[in-house]
C-alpha cells in the first residue's frame, strides 16, 4: 500500500516516520518531493552540468524510516523532460540519512541549483515490520549526511 499525503502527515505526527527539514510544499498526493542540498558533478566543479555528464545530488531532507515503511524514488518529470536519467532504487525500512541520487545528463547543458525539487519519494507500507532493518542487514549508508561516493 502506498501512503497518501494524509498518511504521511499522520505517520510524521506520530513520530513513526521522520523527515527533517520537511517542507509542506513538497508534499504530493502520494509522496514527498525531495530537494537538492549538495551537488557533485563528476569531473567538474560547477552547478552547470554539461551534456553527457554524470552527477550526484544529496537531499536537503534527512529521513528516518521505521521498520514497516520502505520508499521508492522517482525523478520529477520536469527533469526527465530535460534529459536527466536517474539511477535510483528502494529505500529500505529502517534507513536513516540523506538520500544520494546518481544521475546522467543525456542532452543539453543545464544548470541545477540547491533547493530545486529533483525527485519524489513514494512511501510504501509493508505488511509487517521487517525481521532485520537496513542497519542490521548492511547499513552501509546509514546516517549519511551529504554526498557519499
Amino acid at each position: 500500500m502506498i501512503l497518501s499525503d494524509r498518511d504521511i502527515k499522520f505517520m510524521m505526527k506520530e513520530k513513526k516516520l521522520v523527515i527533517e527539514n520537511f517542507n509542506e510544499e513538497n508534499l504530493t498526493p502520494n509522496g514527498y518531493d525531495i530537494s537538492i542540498d549538495e551537488i557533485k558533478i563528476l569531473g567538474a566543479n560547477s552547478e552547470v552540468i554539461q551534456a553527457k555528464s554524470y552527477f550526484v545530488v544529496s537531499s536537503i531532507e534527512y529521513f528516518k524510516f521505521p521498520s514497516n515503511i520502505a520508499g521508492q524514488i522517482w525523478i520529477k518529470t520536469s527533469w526527465a523532460r530535460k534529459g536527466i536519467i536517474l539511477s535510483a532504487g528502494m529505500i529500505d525500512a529502517g534507513f536513516n540519512g540523506k538520500l544520494n541520487l546518481f544521475a546522467y545528463n543525456s542532452l543539453n547543458e543545464i544548470k541545477i541549483e540547491r533547493g530545486s525539487k529533483f525527485a519524489q519519494v513514494i512511501f510504501i507500507a509493508l505488511t509487517s515490520d521487517v525481521e532485520k532493518s537496513y542497519a542490521e542487514r548492511s547499513g552501509h549508508y546509514q546516517g549519511q549526511n551529504g554526498i557519499w561516493i
